[in-house]
Formats: C-alpha cells, sequence, structure tokens
C-alpha cells in the first residue's frame, strides 16, 4: 500500500474523500485477519476468552432421566382411563439419591425434582394433582404417559458439538462447559494491544498542570474499554510528543510486539500530526477519513502484521471510533466467529436534534419512558467531541443516518445503549 491518500483540510465538505462508515468498518473488517496461537486454561479464567477448539459433551445432559417436578413416578400404563387408580408408595428418589428398584406394576414412587425416575417408571405426576392416603396414591384419569420427565440427553447428547471453536465466551457457555464436568478449555492466545497517546500537550498524571497542556485521558477510557470487553494483553505505549522520529521509533518497537496498535492524536491535517505520514512509511494505510462525527480523522492501517489504529485525539471521538471500528476488529484479529455488532432499536426524539446530511452522527443521549411508558431520547446536552462528561452522563449513543437532516421533537431514532457496549 502506498500513501496516495489526498490531503483534506478544514474546509472540505463532509463527503470530500472520505467513506460511509459502513464501508470503512468493511474495509477494516476486510483486512483483518485472525491471530495464531492458544492456551490451556482454567474454565473458572475462561469469562471473555475466544475458544481455539469446539467443545464437545463427554456424556449426555442431563445423564439421566429425571423428574422435572416433586410428585410421584410411576408407569404410563398404571395411568387410569375413566376412574382413579389406587397405586402403592413404595419409596422415595432424591437427587443424588434414587430409588434402587425397579417399579412393579401398580406401584409409585415418591420422587424430588432432578431426581433419576425409577427403572420401569416413565410418568412423574405432581403432588398437587394426585391423594395420598395410608401409604397409597390415588391418581386421577386425565393424564398422559410421559408427563414431567426429562430425557436423558434431552439438553445435549454425548459427542454433541456443544460450542464452536472461535466462540466468545459468557457466563452461560462457562455454565454449560462445567455442565459437562471439564475443568478447562483450549483458547485463543490473549491478543496484544498497545496504547499511545501522541501530542506534546498531552501530560502523564501526576505532573504539574500548565497552559495549554491537558492530561491524559484517553488511554484510560480505551484501557478500560478493552478491559470490560476482551481478555487482551495491554501494553502501554505512554505519551509520545510531535516528533516525527520518536513517534517513528515507538510505533516500529511496538508493532515488533503486538498485535494491535491503538493510538490517539496526530491524525489531523496539522503541521505536527505525523501519524499518518509515519504509518505509510512503516507499513501501509489503507484510508484515514470516515464521514462520521466525532471521529472524522481514522487512520487505519498496518506495521507489517500489526494492525494500526489511529484515532482521534478529542476524547469522545475516540471512544465512538473505538465501539464502532476498533472493537469489532478486534474480535475478528482475536479469532471469534462472529464479529459482534451490538444491536439498536427505535426511540422517539424528545427534542429538536441538529444534523448536517452527509455523515454519520453518535450523539450522546439519555434514555427515559414517556408518560405512556414508550422509550424516548434526548440528549445530555453540548455534543463537543471534547467534552467527556457527556459520555459519563449519557447512557446510549443515539445514531443518526448519513444521509439524515435535522430530527423534530417526536421523530423515531435508533439508539445503542453504552449496556451493549460497556
Amino acid at each position: 500500500m502506498t500513501y496516495s491518500i489526498p490531503q483534506p483540510n478544514c474546509i472540505d465538505s463532509p463527503a470530500a474523500g472520505t467513506l460511509t462508515v459502513a464501508a470503512a468498518g468493511r474495509r477494516i473488517l476486510e483486512a483483518t485477519t485472525a491471530i495464531s496461537g492458544e492456551e490451556r486454561i482454567p474454565l473458572h479464567h475462561g469469562l471473555h476468552r475466544i475458544l481455539a477448539t469446539a467443545v464437545t459433551a463427554p456424556l449426555d445432559v442431563p445423564a439421566h432421566t429425571n423428574a422435572a417436578v416433586d410428585g410421584f413416578a410411576l408407569r404410563g400404563a398404571d395411568l387410569p382411563d375413566k376412574e382413579n387408580s389406587r397405586l402403592r408408595i413404595v419409596g422415595t428418589a432424591l437427587a443424588g439419591h434414587p430409588w434402587p428398584h425397579p417399579l412393579a406394576p401398580g406401584q409409585a414412587v415418591r420422587i424430588m425434582t432432578g431426581a433419576p425416575l425409577p427403572a420401569g417408571a416413565d410418568t412423574v405426576l405432581m403432588q398437587e394433582q394426585v391423594t395420598e392416603a395410608a401409604g397409597y396414591l390415588l391418581v386421577p384419569p386425565g393424564h398422559k404417559p410421559g408427563e414431567n420427565v426429562r430425557l436423558a440427553g434431552e439438553d445435549l447428547c454425548r459427542g454433541e458439538t456443544v460450542l464452536e471453536a472461535g466462540h466468545y465466551l459468557l457466563p452461560p457457555d462457562l455454565g454449560l462447559i462445567a455442565s459437562l464436568g471439564l475443568l478447562e478449555v483450549t483458547v485463543k492466545r490473549r491478543l496484544r494491544v498497545a496504547l499511545v497517546s501522541t501530542g506534546d500537550e498531552i501530560l502523564p498524571q501526576g505532573a504539574p498542570h500548565a497552559p495549554g497542556k491537558l492530561y491524559d485521558s484517553n488511554r484510560f477510557s480505551l484501557r478500560g474499554a478493552l478491559q470490560a470487553r476482551l481478555g487482551v494483553e495491554l501494553l502501554d505505549g505512554g505519551i509520545v510528543p510531535d516528533d516525527e522520529a520518536r513517534l517513528e521509533h515507538r510505533f516500529r518497537t511496538l508493532a515488533d510486539k503486538c498485535d494491535v496498535i491503538i493510538a490517539s492524536g496526530g491524525v489531523s491535517v496539522g503541521s505536527a500530526d505525523y501519524t499518518k505520514k509515519v504509518l505509510a512509511r512503516l507499513g501501509g494505510i489503507e484510508f484515514w477519513k470516515v464521514a462520521i462525527k466525532p471521529g472524522r480523522p481514522l487512520a487505519f492501517g498496518h506495521i507489517g502484521d500489526c494492525l494500526f489504529f489511529g484515532l482521534p485525539g478529542n476524547p469522545v471521538a475516540v471512544l465512538v471510533t473505538f465501539y464502532r471500528f476498533v472493537l469489532p476488529a478486534l474480535f475478528k484479529r482475536a479469532g471469534a466467529r462472529e464479529t459482534p455488532m451490538p444491536p439498536t432499536f427505535p426511540a422517539r426524539a424528545a427534542e429538536r436534534l441538529r444534523k448536517k446530511p452527509g455523515r454519520t452522527e453518535f450523539q450522546r443521549g439519555i434514555l427515559e419512558r414517556d408518560r405512556q411508558g414508550r422509550w424516548q431520547v434526548r440528549t445530555t446536552g453540548k455534543q463537543g467531541s471534547g467534552i467527556l462528561s457527556s459520555m459519563s452522563r449519557a447512557d446510549c449513543f443515539i445514531v443518526l443516518e448519513h444521509d439524515r437532516g435535522p430530527v423534530q421533537p417526536g421523530e423515531w431514532v435508533e439508539v445503542l445503549p453504552f449496556s451493549a457496549l460497556m
């Protein structure tokens, strides 16, 4: 790849030389390949890891045909057609303590939920549906064989593929694997991701404040975003000033150690914005402008086998572009079979929303119910890309489509809840 992308400036129209959000997302995923390498880990460390090999069931789940309710186990052949039948209660079956004898005709066994059915039994009647008297069970008509029974292998059969390779492990998956008696899983190795902040104006926490300077927030936001969704190995690339040689050295060093570099700042059109130049010289650049607000300057490329994302410096734009472009690519890079795209849902605008056609906007919103209990959404107020407090006050993005103009109160908009992202 060569660095031949037209140079924009601040007075370009929104569409000049830019990719739509959808096109940029597709190009990023098309250029992203999965890492190699795997490891065997304890199951309790498996949350948010990605399976390297499929999990198959070594046994049936449930392992035994068992009772779905508390009641009485009996033979379906003993169910009456018209009048009550009278069965002798011969014992009790508990979960973990099954009744050891076969059930003969005319017999019943008291049984608790989860207890295996005695041999010969195929039906369980709830205790509220029968009458117990002097050691006998009175069974009314109207029941069918097989009631209230969970069959062996009803959930999983021995040899069945339970989870495919590339599956992203969530809490129910850990329980599912545990139900098979497995203690370990084979997962893809952790993705190695480096975080870098760039700019002469960036200060580390603890340094004395000075005019024209600001404390680095982007690495902290990105670190939290990464740790919430993926089991990655983080490398802190620190803060690099606006020095082309130092930037090139830092990127080259990190690319030798990492699968992905995420840098913030230095991708605009200022004379000291060196990230694009360094990226083009060290590897290649796919694109660096997207029709999105906030976050238009976004550099995507590679340094050798290491993917590179150059995000804007403004803290809200960093999070918007991370969630929309970087996170899906990280899942694919980490070896996930499917790239999760969080769902949106419609809500009515509670106020007028400013919007110009020609770009997709991610405004910060607050969801609430109207008097009829329907979802509506309002903004957090000022939507500047440097107002990080708008992210803390919000609980969703209001996603306004590329070609859409201003939104009037009561119109439908799409919202993306933070709960699906963070």
